[in-house]
């Protein structure tokens, strides 16, 4: 944008009131950064009040005056003849003339604005990976956004905004450097980047946010605004989708984006999570069959598709027993008796 349309996408925000403040920071650094976007924002004031000085100086009909004045639709039409009369054309000098045109501009580029260019927006794109198959996009404001086997996610991105809504799976953003604001909605929270790298997981009951470089703000968006987790690099957040409850740790950069190198990397979790990020990227699902076993809290490294390597691994555990088909991995607590079994 120009300097110009800063300013006006400035003014119009400063008069919505609208601004948090991150984002009036980002206003007074913009506006101390040079003096022409000073110059160009104190321009913009002073067009947009005598743009409504103007206004409000115009010479007002009977019938604007009448829908003011709250009169019927007929009474309205009837408008004494003695208030009628001829009005010769008038010159105006060119300031006036320049003035004018000035005015003009100054609607136009408000009026815009203040629709947010609906008509020239783009819309909502929608971007969706397969099972197996993470994929790697890039945004139109040069955003890399790496989407997850089994995973879907909309982008719209505005004048005013950058909106991502996480409807499944797992994603992470490497977000471009901009004035507007980078959102990420998912579960009921909402990620505010502060320039950075981040992850966001959907789990079965609650969502993990973790941050590769930079800083970001979880938010409920059901609670107020309320402020989750503050997260910086190296930093990770699981919140529960039922009470918010939020567990901080401290996460390794290739527990965060292993997977965009089809590695699952993980860190004392429980083996139901592992099962579900190995099934989307395998035909072979890793089936888990009580819950003692799906709650045994595990660590370790493997290529999401050496299927080989994970049956190796889980047979290492002392605590558990597995068995193999052509279709599926089961794996079950010894100390279990399942159904049927004697």
């Amino acid at each position: 944008m120009t300097a110009t349309e800063e300013a006006a996408h400035w003014h119009l925000r400063q008069r919505e009131g609208a601004l948090g403040a991150d984002e009036q920071q980002r206003f007074m650094d913009w506006l101390v950064a040079s003096p022409d976007h000073l110059r160009e924002y104190l321009a913009m004031a002073r067009v947009t009040a005598e743009l409504g000085d103007a206004v409000r100086s115009m010479p007002v009909d009977a019938e604007t005056e009448a829908v003011i004045a709250g009169r019927s639709d007929h009474q309205a039409n009837v408008i004494p003849l003695g208030r009628m009369q001829t009005v010769a054309p008038r010159s105006f000098p060119f300031r006036q003339r320049a003035w004018a045109t000035r005015m003009a501009v100054a609607a136009t580029l408000l009026l815009a604005i203040a629709t947010g260019w609906q008509a020239v927006s783009p819309p909502a794109r929608h971007y969706t990976a397969p099972h197996g198959a993470p994929r790697v996009f890039a945004l139109d404001d040069g955003t890399v956004l790496h989407l997850n086997a089994e995973s879907e996610a909309s982008v719209s991105l505005g004048l005013f905004h950058r909106r991502v809504s996480l409807t499944q799976g797992q994603a992470s953003f490497v977000v471009a450097p901009g004035r507007r604001p980078f959102t990420v909605r998912a579960a009921g929270m909402e990620v505010r980047d502060i320039g950075t790298t981040f992850d966001v997981s959907l789990h079965r009951d609650q969502a993990r946010f973790g941050v590769t470089e930079g800083r970001i703000h979880v938010i409920d968006d059901n609670g107020a605004g309320r402020l989750l987790a503050d997260l910086s690099a190296g930093q990770a957040a699981r919140i529960a989708q039922a009470d918010r409850h939020v567990q901080l740790s401290e996460e390794d950069t290739d527990v965060l984006t292993g997977w965009w190198e089809r590695r699952v990397v993980f860190r004392d979790e429980p083996l139901r999570d592992i099962a579900d990020r190995f099934n989307r990227m395998n035909r072979v699902r890793l089936q888990v069959d009580d819950n003692v076993a799906g709650a045994l809290r595990l660590t370790g490294n493997l290529q999401a598709d050496d299927l080989a390597s994970l049956r190796a691994f889980l047979d290492e555990q002392p605590t558990l027993a597995t068995t193999a088909t052509a279709g599926e991995i089961r794996v079950r607590s010894r100390h279990v008796l399942l159904p049927g079994a004697y």
